[in-house]
């Protein structure tokens, strides 16, 4: 008889600290373009999605509007993005600047270097694995994630 499993430690933790160390590999590539991952993985959003409302480019990324806003302005200062008037008087449409676009390109070609390299440390099997199961845990959880407590 096969003995239950049970999970060892808290799952938030190990997340953390697993999302820690992909974010400082990511960041040691991406870094060298000038931009941090974070900064990158916006500007990529708006230039796959924009012009954009900011408050459906923070829905797509999962994110707070207020966290978006500051988040957008160093990007907005570089002259990577414009933030400019949307359909009336009390709406803003964020997109990138030819310069963003630009940017966003040397990113990308970091960050698939990054990506082949996180492949090689990990096994592309492991990869393929750890994609399918945090896709399923994301589905799992979907909207309803907001509603827990402590969120």
């Amino acid at each position: 008889m096969k003995k239950p499993i049970k999970p060892q430690g808290c799952t938030n933790l190990k997340l953390r600290q697993l999302t820690r160390m992909v974010t400082r590999h990511y960041d040691h590539y991406v870094a060298e373009t000038g931009l941090k991952n974070t900064q990158y993985a916006l500007l990529s959003y708006v230039v796959r999605l924009g012009p954009i409302r900011p408050s459906d480019l923070a829905k797509r990324m999962q994110m707070d509007a207020s966290t978006l806003t500051r988040n957008l302005q160093p990007l907005a200062a570089q002259g990577l993005l414009k933030v400019g008037a949307g359909d009336d008087s009390r709406s803003r449409l964020v997109e990138a600047t030819e310069a963003g676009h630009a940017k966003q390109a040397e990113g990308q070609r970091a960050w698939r270097i990054a990506q082949t390299a996180l492949n090689e440390l990990l096994g592309i099997e492991r990869v393929a694995e750890l994609h399918n199961l945090l896709d399923a845990c994301i589905q799992c959880l979907g909207d309803d994630a907001d509603d827990t407590p402590g969120s």
